[in-house]
């Protein structure tokens, strides 16, 4: 039997890693500021991460939520302690694409309703649902395609408020675009959303699966818009690698005992390593260091002439280049050892663990001004 191929495969196999640096199967060290996708918040193999989850494991790693399971109210304290967003509940799953599908449907149960709104360039996911409110057809399959999702320009007002009424159960927007570049959406814009959900009884979903967790700056990045979405989801670096997700919800909305059900969120591992990621985010004071390095990176990167555009908060950074230069990131990867990733051709993405250091990011501008000044 054969692998399916999911993506295309960089030539690299890696074997080990520690902190923001991973090794390959011939002992090649890179810097890795890709975090497998956002993903790796506390920097890879975090000593307590490992004793929480190995220690876990040695009692138990799974049962089923048929029982009660304390870690799981743990997680949810912790997590409503160290976001901000005490009175919300969770609900537990997998993945950020399964996080997405459950809000939609808890939005669709609740109001009643079908119809969504979604933006271009969005990435919500590869579920059902989920898939139906991204923004790329190629990835939408005919038996996807009967969901009812309308797509506005990101941060139009006017666009908005005359696609919003009664008949729309939910609007999803991420609290960074990702996938779509590195997009920030306005405070003012996420205001004007929220106000236009209340007005119209419908629910406003932030999808924090990738600028969650610290990673703007802040727990989350609509924080910085002073707004209480209906829900919000999360994932990525909510496991440091395990495989978690959750949906956070307003109290305002009563979700209902069956509405929703999952047979592996929540088990006993993911809880483990939830809670490990949150207790270093906190003792370690990452929300503020990722500010900090993120502030550093973007003023370096404002310098750079050569660069077409640079944008993003905290630790989640994009920028542009010339069309010469799109091979950029091979070049990154293969001559400076250095991992990361991009969203379209000339874009390239920053995703490091939010304990990178300024001297880490030197190593980055130092190999970025070195091709810059040869492009």
């Amino acid at each position: 039997m054969n692998l399916y191929n999911v993506y295309p495969l960089q030539d690299v196999v890696i074997e080990k890693a520690l902190g923001c640096y991973v090794w390959d199967d011939q002992g090649t060290k890179y810097l890795d500021l890709y975090g497998g996708h956002a993903v790796i918040s506390i920097g890879h193999s975090h000593p307590h991460y490992v004793k929480r989850i190995a220690e876990q494991l040695d009692k138990i790693g799974f049962y089923s939520n048929s029982v009660k399971m304390p870690l799981q109210k743990q997680l949810a304290e912790k997590l409503g302690q160290v976001s901000g967003c005490q009175g919300y509940e969770l609900f537990l799953c997998n993945s950020g694409a399964e996080a997405n599908e459950n809000a939609l449907k808890i939005a669709s149960f609740i109001s009643g309703r079908k119809k969504v709104i979604a933006f271009r360039k969005a990435f919500h996911g590869r579920t059902s649902g989920a898939v139906a409110a991204t923004d790329n057809p190629k990835i939408v399959a005919p038996y996807n395609s009967g969901h009812e999702v309308t797509f506005l320009p990101f941060n139009d007002k006017e666009a908005l408020a005359n696609a919003i009424s009664k008949d729309v159960a939910a609007v999803i927007i991420e609290g960074i675009q990702g996938v779509g570049g590195i997009h920030i959406p306005e405070a003012d814009f996420l205001q004007f959303i929220a106000q236009k959900c209340k007005e119209n009884g419908c629910y406003l979903i932030l999808d924090e699966i990738q600028s969650g967790y610290g990673r703007s700056g802040r727990f989350f990045a609509h924080q910085y818009a002073g707004i209480k979405p209906d829900l919000v989801t999360t994932a990525k670096g909510m496991g440091n690698g395990f495989p978690i997700g959750g949906v956070l919800i307003n109290p305002a909305l009563k979700a209902w005992s069956g509405m929703l059900g999952t047979t592996f969120g929540g088990n006993y591992l993911a809880c483990a390593a939830a809670l490990a990621v949150l207790e270093v985010m906190e003792n370690e004071k990452l929300m503020a260091q990722a500010a900090a390095v993120g502030d550093y990176l973007l003023e370096e990167l404002r310098k750079m002439p050569q660069l077409l555009s640079v944008r993003g908060m905290g630790l989640m950074i994009g920028f542009d280049l010339p069309a010469k230069m799109k091979n950029l990131r091979q070049e990154l990867l293969f001559k400076h050892k250095i991992f990361n990733v991009n969203a379209q051709p000339n874009t390239i993405r920053l995703l490091p663990p939010l304990t990178i250091t300024k001297e880490e990011a030197d190593i980055f501008l130092k190999a970025l001004k070195s091709e810059l000044s040869v492009g």
